[in-house]
């Protein structure tokens, strides 16, 4: 996995959340507290996500095969989606179920203060590695608005991180906020409510998480400012005059496909136009780094069949377009 992919982040909140976990199961076991075993099943859970997202990383660098020609780079996004379903089944409906339970069968808490000192804990824990996935994201998303990152990285290591490390610690406020008001009320159904909380809230980041990566399973194209550069880098002005049309698609994070209708003069020769299709293909790589699969097709431009078809407007290469 690349450093773009988000992999200090990833091992940062695997500690983390490895040391939270083991320490929310002592106080679960010394406190009987609902939040904090529903809070030590999300840690665990976060950490097997977190296995699952360095496990990608690394199926996702074997080399392209005869069986599959365009690599593995989307085995990131398979365990990116595997991610969200853990998190909302481990995570979520536990912590439904058990906050169910605890409304249903109150009991005051027992040694009020292991939970109260994980909690402190895991909150400056967490914060740590909230702050690492922070840092990573902003050096990718740049002018981007934190809502717009999530919704357009198409590395999905870094929101997963992002949205996993953000939900654990407005989990940890609400599993503390239960078990201060259960201690202050001598009313268990507090911790339950708490418990309750968290579970909606981590279904809440699943659904959000799922939808994510199931449009990068289906295959996105590539970003706006991308597309532009790609049309200006393949476009001379001589040799290749304009693009007709263009598709995208990312077969990873870092790898793009290009495949495009380009227009070369009426009286070029096929040895003129072999050489403006290389050329044109070093110009867009050159552009694009991770524009690594590129297809040319050469073509000549017609204003009168680019105009052509039932909506003219949203036909390649009509004047729409250029």
């Amino acid at each position: 996995m690349s450093a773009s992919g988000g992999t200090k982040a990833i091992v940062a909140a695997l500690g983390a959340n490895l040391a939270i976990a083991v320490a929310k199961f002592v106080a679960f076991a010394f406190s009987g507290s609902s939040s904090m075993l529903a809070e030590g099943v999300h840690s665990v859970a976060d950490s097997g996500n977190q296995a699952l997202l360095l496990l990608g990383g690394k199926k996702a660098q074997k080399k392209a095969s005869e069986e599959h020609p365009f690599g593995y780079g989307r085995e990131r996004y398979i365990y990116g989606f595997l991610v969200s379903i853990v998190l909302f089944t481990i995570g979520g409906v536990f912590a439904l179920y058990e906050g169910y339970e605890k409304i249903k069968h109150p009991h005051e808490l027992d040694n009020w203060y292991w939970p109260v000192g994980v909690l402190a804990f895991a909150i400056i824990a967490e914060s740590f590695s909230f702050r690492t996935a922070i840092k990573e994201s902003n050096a990718l998303r740049g002018k981007q608005s934190w809502g717009s990152f999530i919704r357009t990285a198409k590395a999905p290591e870094l929101p997963v991180v992002l949205l996993e490390d953000l939900g654990a610690l407005v989990g940890l406020v609400l599993a503390l906020g239960g078990v201060l008001l259960t201690m202050a009320t001598g009313d268990g159904l507090w911790d339950g409510v708490g418990t309750l909380c968290i579970g909606a809230l981590l279904v809440l980041i699943a659904l959000v998480l799922a939808a994510e990566t199931k449009s990068l399973l289906l295959g996105e194209a590539a970003g706006p400012e991308q597309v532009a550069r790609i049309r200006t880098a393949a476009v001379d002005g001589e040799s290749v005059t304009r693009v007709i049309h263009m598709r995208t698609l990312h077969l990873g994070p870092e790898e793009l496909l290009v495949a495009a209708k380009i227009a070369v003069p009426r009286e070029a020769t096929a040895v003129e136009v072999a050489r403006a299709i290389d050329a044109a293909e070093s110009r867009i790589r050159a552009a694009v780094p991770i524009a690594r699969v590129v297809y040319l097709e050469p073509d000549i431009y017609s204003e009168e069949a680019a105009a052509a078809g039932d909506d003219p407007a949203s036909t390649p290469g009509g004047p729409a377009h250029h």
